[in-house]
Formats: C-alpha cells, structure tokens, sequence
C-alpha cells in the first residue's frame, strides 16, 4: 500500500505573519515582513537551500508528539528521546496593549526538559530571495545578527552562541529562550518579557474563542477551523489569504503548484462567511474597507480576481530554482490568477457585504459610503453576463459560460435587492431585481433534462461540483424532486468513495485532476444537511474529519486512494467547509441526543 502522505505540522501567528513548526520542532516556513514576503525558513520546499530553525534532539528519538494549548494558536511540540523528554513552545505574540493590538513580526521559541537530561542542537539557517540569499552573521553580545543588504533578521538567546553557530550539542537541563526578529533589535530582558507575551497570548486567544458562538456539536473541530482562519487575516489591510504557503502539488507530478499567499476575493468571501456565523464580525469590517480601496483603485473597470495583501492589483507568476516539497519541484511565486477573467467575484462581493448592512450592530456610515460600491459591482454583473470567463476552477486556458458564474450572478443580484430595500433604494431594488430573473434564464439553460442536473456550462455534458451551491444557497428547493435528481447525479459522477467528491471529472489545462477537492466534499455534506438528510450529512462528514493531520488542520486536496493530503496547507477553503457543513447541520437538530 502506497505510504499517506500527511502534513505534520501546525501553524502559529498572530495576523502580521505565519510559521510553520514541524513535529521535529523545526520551523519549515516562515514568510517575513508578511504572508507574500520571500521566506527566511523554506525548510519546506527545499531542504538544503530553503533553510531552517531546528531544535533537534542530538540523541535517538522515541517518541514525537505535538498540540496546540487549548483554545489556542500557540503549539507545543515534545520530543522524548533515549535521554529524557523535551518540549518546544512556539508562540507568534498577539495581545491587547495600550488599546491597540501588539502583533510584533517575533517568533517566541521556549525550549524546556520535561524529564531526564535530554540533548539538543540548535540549527539557525535564514535564507532570503527564496533560498539564493545567505546572510553575513554577526555575533553580538547576546544575540546573532543576520544581514540581508538592508535587511536583518535577530535571533535572541540565552542559549550560549557558540553552541547556537557550531550548531553543537548541549544538555537542555534548564529553560531556554529564543527569540525571533525581523528588523528591530529586542531590547527588553529575554526570559521574562518572552514568558509575559506567552502568556498574554495564550489569553488572548482564549478569550477570542469564548467570544465565539460555537454549539457543543463537533465543537473542538470547527474551534480549530475558526482559530486557523483567523490567522490567514492580513490585520493591516483586511486582507484574507486562501493559505501561507506556495509550491505544495496538488498532487504529485501534477504541474499544479500555485502561490496562495494572497487575497482572492472569493474566498475571503466564504471565510467572512463563516466567520460571520460564529458571531466575529471586526473580520468584516476590515475586509469591507479593503474592497472599497480596491475599488477606488479600478474604478468602473473589472476588478482583478487575486491580489496582493496590500491591494496592489498585480501579481506576475515566475519560478524559482528551489527542488520543491518532497522533490517534486516546479516553485511559483505569484499567480497569473490576476490577470484572469473570472466574472463569478462580483456577485460574491456583494454577498460578503451583506451583514454590514442587515445586522444593526455594524454602524451605519459604512451602509451609505458603498452604496456607490454596490451600484458599480451590480453594473459589472451585467456587462458580463454572457461573458465566457475560467470562474472559481481557474482554467488557464479555457472558458466557458459557467453555471457556477452564473449563480454567483443571481447570489449577488439578490443580495444587492435585500440591501437595497434595507436602504430604500428604489433604483437599487430595480436594478438588482432585474437581474436576479435574467441570471435565473441563464443558470437554466444549463440544466440538462436527460442528466437531471445543472451541468457545467450550457450545453456540456460535464458535471461540476461547484453546482453544489444550487442547494445550498436555496436557488433550487432543498426538498425538491429537481435538487434531488440533481445531487445523486454529482454523486454518481464524482464522487469517489471515502466521503471524497472531484470538483470534475474531465480533463482541463493539466489534463484529469487526480486528488479530490476537500472542500467540495464539504459542500456534499452541507447540501445533504440543507436538504434535511441529517443522517447521511453525518455520515459524510464523520468520514472527512478522518482527513485532517494530528492537529485538526486539513489540506487543499485528498488522494483519494491513501487519504494523503496535498496541495498547500493549511487551506482556508476547507476549514470553511468544514465550518459550514457543522453549522447547517447544527441548525437543523432539534434533538439533544446528537450532542
């Protein structure tokens, strides 16, 4: 049997940056100053010249094991060796200080023996330009300095230096600090300000979560899925990445190996959405502010599909000469995503922006400032409606009339009428109105009578499970016979046991897709739960929790033979189906027993 292939690590972050932290205690990706940034730890795609910051044990291990604290972003890695057990704690700081949140771009790494007198060595090799760059080291008097040109990245310590750059072993027979910096040198005493931030973090994000309106039913996983959304918020700008990192295959020897580090307007969208129906609503906020700067910058014109965190709208795509993860190369950093014509974002904005304006407790100058934001959004649907475009699946080079796109057209046209009536504004109302029936003629005319279901395009004989959302978003009647036909014909034609669903099934740019999309098999289980299946949405969905790694965090995409995950990681699109998926089956249990 072919070996599963599973990420084995978490993340830790505190909205400015991310890292990744191996079981190995080994920090294999880390971006800095921000998620788009080059990496200074690449561990993860390359493991020569990608670099690291290791704490390894200098003897053999038995045992490796790795949870976050409660209710947390703060992981705890430990080690037992031949000689005694150790423990790593990795910590991104993020509290409330002097009324604004602190989130500094430092790394804090507590290093403490357990039991025994275990050995460990200390490997600290940063690297910019994605791996090209080695830096000029500096011993200080308490810390090493490494030179980037006009860069600098810090490593604090009380761990002697001399064993930190001969990478020498020592007995860790006390509790060591280190502490991680870009830019800005840390001069505040090591030991005590780390073990203060720890724990004004660990209490932040406890206190975040209690804040949150999660029910007892699968509680603990969507609490992890909302904790790993939450760090995939630019803070500064509103932005929302669909994941950290780049370049990990969708599948191996696959050629699909995107950069997600940047904002797709779409799937900000689902994340808001989930976030929204757990009660956070400053996520909102920010992103609404972001849109409307976006939309300052483009005008009247189209609105690119991905941009930057900053906003900046382009994001030319290259290669870099890195051996990838796990060798199976082909490194991209940025995405010709942006130039691509993928007409289904307008509509989504629109959605994405309806709770500023129906919930009344978000003020009401944001409701009157985007009305022209609204306006212009609804007269984009409209010049394109019968545009062909790549939508959600981005093909690079095919389009097509997608059913998908054409829904998000009669999403936003409906949102657009519910907000203009909060508004009262009638020119508003006409206008949307008018588009939700013309959207309705072209979603329609994709449904294939034969098949008994909504087929990809008009016309086509493939089958998308993006048309999923048909059910959940109500254009078709969950308890109809039509919504019916229609979801056991996905099913038949896509599904591929194990709970798992291809987004398709036909050959694209890349020919046939071979792993299956995670969140697609999410929306399975959310349209069997709209449709008041209960049972069998439970079913599908106690087979998928079986998909995450040790910590609760899922992939992009599945192998549907060995369950392996793939593809970049975590990934905001299948934490929000597996947020969604509990929720819509939470709304419709009216019997204790279920928690």
């Amino acid at each position: 049997m072919t070996e599963r292939h599973t990420y084995r690590m978490g993340i830790v972050g505190n909205c400015a940056y991310m890292a990744h932290v191996d079981t190995q205690a080994r920090v294999s990706w880390l971006c800095w100053p921000r998620f788009d940034s080059s990496f200074v730890f690449g561990h993860l795609l390359d493991t020569e010249q990608g670099g690291e910051l290791a704490v390894e044990s200098a003897d053999v291990t038995v045992e490796k094991q790795q949870e976050y604290v409660w209710n947390t972003n703060v992981l705890q890695t430990t080690i037992e060796t031949s000689h005694g057990v150790f423990r790593v704690t990795d910590c991104a700081p993020r509290f409330v200080q002097f009324g604004r949140v602190f989130k500094p771009l430092t790394l804090i790494r507590k290093l403490e023996p357990l039991s025994g007198a275990p050995r460990v060595r200390i490997v600290s090799k940063p690297r910019r330009a994605y791996g090209a760059e080695v830096p000029k080291v500096y011993v200080q008097s308490n810390h090493l300095r490494y030179d980037f040109g006009g860069e600098t990245v810090r490593l604090n310590t009380d761990v002697p230096l001399s064993y930190v750059t001969g990478e020498r072993a020592f007995v860790l027979d006390q509790v060591r600090t280190i502490v991680l910096s870009w830019g800005v040198p840390f001069e505040a005493p090591l030991e005590d300000t780390a073990e203060d931030w720890l724990r004004r973090t660990i209490a932040y994000w406890q206190q975040w979560v209690q804040h949150c309106a999660i029910g007892r039913f699968y509680q603990r996983h969507v609490i992890r899925s909302a904790l790993a959304l939450k760090l995939h918020q630019f803070e500064d700008t509103g932005a929302i990445i669909a994941a950290g990192t780049t370049s990990l295959p969708e599948f191996p020897g696959s050629g699909r190996n995107w950069d997600y580090r940047y904002c797709w307007l779409r799937d900000a969208y689902f994340t808001l959405a989930a976030l929204n129906r757990i009660g956070q609503f400053e996520e909102m906020q920010s992103f609404a502010q972001f849109i409307e700067n976006i939309a300052a910058s483009v005008g009247s014109a189209r609105y690119p599909a991905v941009v930057r965190i900053d906003g900046s709208l382009e994001l030319p795509e290259s290669t870099v000469p890195l051996r990838g993860h796990d060798g199976h190369g082909l490194v991209r950093v940025g995405n010709a995503a942006y130039a691509q014509v993928q007409n289904d974002i307008y509509g989504q904005v629109i959605y994405a922006l309806l709770q500023l304006y129906i919930d009344a407790r978000f003020p009401r100058e944001p409701r009157e400032t985007s009305r022209q934001l609204l306006t212009t959004l609804l007269k984009l649907i409209e010049s394109c409606l019968h545009e062909p475009d790549a939508s959600l699946w981005e093909f690079r080079d095919l389009q097509q009339r997608h059913c998908y796109t054409s829904l998000c057209h009669w999403i936003g046209a409906k949102t657009a009428a519910k907000i203009a009536r909060v508004l009262g504004d009638r020119p508003l109302l006409r206008a949307a109105t008018r588009l939700v029936v013309r959207s309705a003629r072209l979603l329609e005319a994709c449904y294939d009578p034969q098949v008994g279901a909504y087929m990809q395009e008009p016309g086509s004989k493939n089958l998308d499970a993006s048309a999923l959302h048909l059910i959940i978003v109500h254009y078709l009647d969950p308890r109809s016979t039509r919504a019916a036909r229609h979801l056991e014909a996905l099913k038949r034609q896509l599904m591929v046991g194990g709970g798992l669903i291809h987004r398709y099934t036909h050959a694209d740019d890349f020919g046939k897709p071979s792993a299956a999309f995670l969140a697609c098999s999410f929306w399975y289980a959310e349209a069997l739960a709209v449709m008041g299946r209960i049972e069998e949405a439970l079913g599908e969905l106690e087979l998928l929790l079986g998909y995450s790694n040790h910590l609760g965090l899922f992939s992009e995409h599945v192998d549907p033979i060995t369950g392996g995950q793939w593809g970049n990681f975590p990934q905001t699109y299948s934490h929000v189906g597996l947020m969604n998926a509990v929720l819509q089956i939470t709304s419709r249990i009216d019997y204790p027993e279920f928690y």
